[in-house]
């Protein structure tokens, strides 16, 4: 059974780069452009993972991150932070909210597909 990502990033340039490696290495996808309507989509589809870009318009991702984690139907959905921002502040910040890790930006198309398999395996949703 293919496993379903959901993608939150504003840079269209980004999301279809993500979308359409992911989608070639056998995983579904769902997208948002913004942390509410992310937040939205993770409540009502449940995806198996999700990768959120930090810097979002209408609700940025640490708080769309704090929002999903807050309900008990999505809280076990592990999320990837997507981030340019690597100061050591800010990657507390990002664990606090409650992701399992992050991608930095710029990111390598390997540095996603590894990311994602080790965190599925990790929680025990098989890549």
């Amino acid at each position: 059974m293919k496993k379903c990502i959901l993608i939150i990033e504003d840079d269209s340039l980004n999301l279809k780069l993500i979308r359409d490696v992911l989608n070639v290495s056998g995983y579904d996808t769902l997208e948002a452009a913004d942390g509410k309507t992310g937040v939205d989509i993770a409540l009502d589809q449940k995806p198996d993972l999700i990768l959120m870009d930090i810097q979002l318009p209408v609700m940025n991702g640490i708080e769309a991150t704090r929002l999903i984690k807050s309900h008990q139907a999505t809280c076990h959905i592990p999320i990837l932070a997507l981030t340019g921002y690597a100061m050591e502040e800010d990657m507390k910040q990002i664990q606090n909210a409650g992701c399992n890790g992050y991608i930095s930006k710029p990111f390598h198309i390997r540095d996603i597909l590894n990311s994602v398999k080790d965190c599925l395996l990790k929680t025990g949703k098989r890549a």
